[in-house]
């Protein structure tokens, strides 16, 4: 038994050492090796965003291994840092060509501008915008620096703006497959493209809505920052496509040329000795050094980027996908209120939404925490739509991007019924079950009888009406209003700030600044802090392979003990002893392997 335990006790530590040691000194190798310990005198710092662009960085620590991806809240973070540091001149910029989500580009360019407003330069450089996403917000975010390049004969496709949707209904029809989905109401449009064939009245409506909204924004904001009417700007970019050079005549862009030779002058406008540093480098450099004063008074900063599910994301190792798990965000928000420390809470929220039942746990302790006297301000990202909005509807306030995503006050349900389309390939469907008839309401092999639908129905109608009724109190607003702009619709910040759905228009700092308006902190300086629900890789690991964090610490405990040459001395002792008291022949002790 004690080789059985001590073996064990040696597999997991082996694991433990391969799953979360290796990777950790290898990235550890890598970062002493590569990065440098302090910036140099002059820095331009470099910023490539043609990679992914998350909203925020991973909560868990083994995810954060995993990718070097900034974040739209590291990099803001990181350049409100730069700003105080002499050593930092001026901001490189490498622009993806295609489109950058229309809210992670508003919060960047209110990063540039504050960044630009501490005397410090921006010079953006692009290889071409094509005609792929929203590349309008690309543009607006190149136009938002001291400097636009373009790479010679580069294409410069910012003509306006485009959707694109595949409807499935004929396909289904063709084949048997019946989508059976309940919404409320006709702008929740989830689900059209597997009931209908092209756009409804309602769903044109709200996609050419926040398109609109999007474009119209995008378009003014290139404009406050090149000095151009808008007008004008509004028939130049029409007009196009143009090669780099042809945008560069009509003033849409300032310079063409290669990246090398706006590397170049960015580093000759920083002065003599200036060296690029790349901006995770310089974030790197930062470690350790506080950015406040630990007598300053805190901000909580809970982070939620995802779609919302319940449970844990600590049963995911390496933190794969972008998931907000209610179990997670709610432990973070409650633990955020009993801090003594904590004044006031900022919940970040980019979401297009998820399940109901997680979305109110989440909202609880949004609720919550205010009980405990700690306003809660909402940050919106690119999304805080559907379940997003649910969880942020009763919070102290709402700070949105103009191009977020949100509102989508709504609901849909079903189930795709394939019988009849499997039959065609031999395949037969059969249930037998027990109880009511709704147990086998979600049967795939046929549809809803008439009495599984109608109360399938209504419980749609409870989550809407419950949905509808929390933002009413949380927006105090009547009922029936809400249910006015409700109906699944999709609203961009700016709308959603003249219906009500939202306070205010800004970014992550001015949610920052309503925070410490909400209690009694204007004008002091703050310390915000990240509050994450306290997993750790060694939890992580642990849950990966079935076993508690206890458990694992347990066996790396036991296995460190069972190697010590005393502890293995005295077990051989013990065992002799309980051997002779049962009449064995002992000839030696025999050490534990």
């Amino acid at each position: 038994m004690k080789q059985f335990i001590v073996t064990v006790a040696g597999v997991f530590v082996g694991l433990l050492l391969f799953f979360v040691g290796v990777p950790l000194l290898i990235v550890a190798l890598i970062a002493s090796a590569a990065r440098p310990s302090a910036p140099p005198a002059v820095s331009v710092l470099q910023l490539d965003l043609r990679g992914a662009l998350p909203d925020q960085d991973p909560s868990n620590a083994l995810a954060a291994l995993r990718t070097h991806a900034p974040s739209v809240l590291s990099i803001e973070q990181t350049l409100r840092r730069a700003e105080a540091d002499g050593r930092v001149k001026a901001l490189f910029v490498r622009l993806p060509e295609g489109g950058i989500a229309p809210a992670a580009a508003d919060e960047l360019r209110l990063a540039f501008k504050h960044f630009r407003g501490a005397g410090k330069k921006v010079l953006v450089h692009s290889q071409g915008l094509y005609a792929s996403g929203i590349v309008s917000s690309t543009y607006m975010l190149g136009a938002s620096g001291d400097e636009l390049w373009m790479q010679p004969g580069a294409p410069f496709q910012v003509t306006g703006l485009a959707s694109e949707e595949m409807f499935f209904k004929r396909f289904f029809d063709k084949w048997d497959i019946k989508p059976e989905f309940e919404q409320r109401y006709q702008f929740k449009t989830a689900v059209n493209p597997y009931l209908y064939d092209d756009f409804t009245p309602a769903h044109r409506e709200s996609d050419l809505s926040w398109m609109g909204s999007i474009y119209n924004t995008t378009l003014a904001a290139v404009a406050a920052d090149r000095k151009m009417a808008p007008d004008a700007l509004r028939a130049a970019v029409e007009a196009g496509p143009y090669s780099a050079e042809q945008a560069q005549a009509k003033g849409l862009v300032d310079k063409v040329g290669q990246v090398h030779d706006a590397q170049v002058t960015a580093l000759a406008g920083a002065g003599p000795g200036a060296k690029l540093v790349d901006l995770d480098d310089y974030k790197a450099s930062l470690r350790g050094q506080p950015d406040a004063s630990s007598t300053d008074p805190v901000i909580a900063v809970v982070q939620a980027e995802g779609p919302i599910q319940t449970g844990t994301g600590g049963n995911d190792l390496f933190g794969s996908t972008a998931n907000i798990y209610s179990d997670d965000v709610s432990d973070a928000l409650y633990k955020a209120a009993r801090d003594r420390s904590v004044k006031a809470i900022v919940l970040r929220v980019s979401s297009p939404g998820g399940g109901d039942t997680a979305s109110e746990q989440i909202l609880g302790a949004v609720r919550a925490a205010k009980a405990a006297g700690k306003p809660v301000v909402v940050s919106m990202g690119t999304y805080g739509a559907s379940g997003g909005y649910w969880i942020s509807s009763q919070a102290s306030a709402i700070v949105a991007e103009p191009t977020t995503l949100t509102g989508s006050i709504g609901v849909y349900g079903g189930k795709f019924a394939i019988g009849e389309a499997l039959s065609r390939f031999g395949v037969d469907v059969r249930q037998v079950g027990v109880g009511g008839d709704f147990a086998s309401a979600y049967s795939v092999g046929k549809p809803f009888d008439a009495k599984q639908k109608a109360a399938f129905a209504k419980a749609i109608d409870d989550v809407y009406g419950g949905f509808i009724a929390r933002v009413a109190d949380g927006r105090h607003m009547s009922f029936d209003k809400v249910r006015d702009i409700a109906k699944g619709r999709v609203w961009t910040g700016a709308q959603a700030k003249q219906l009500g759905l939202v306070d205010e228009v800004g970014g992550f700092y001015e949610a920052v600044d309503k925070a410490k308006s909400l209690s009694g902190l204007t004008g002091r300086s703050v310390r915000l802090k990240r509050v994450t629900a306290g997993g750790s890789p060694l939890g992580a690991f642990g849950k990966a392979l079935g076993i508690s964090e206890d458990g694992v610490r347990a066996l790396a405990t036991l296995g460190a003990v069972m190697g010590d040459p005393k502890v293995q001395g005295l077990m051989a002792q013990v065992n002799t002893a309980r051997l002779r008291q049962q009449g064995a022949l002992v000839l030696a002790p025999t050490p534990v392997r």
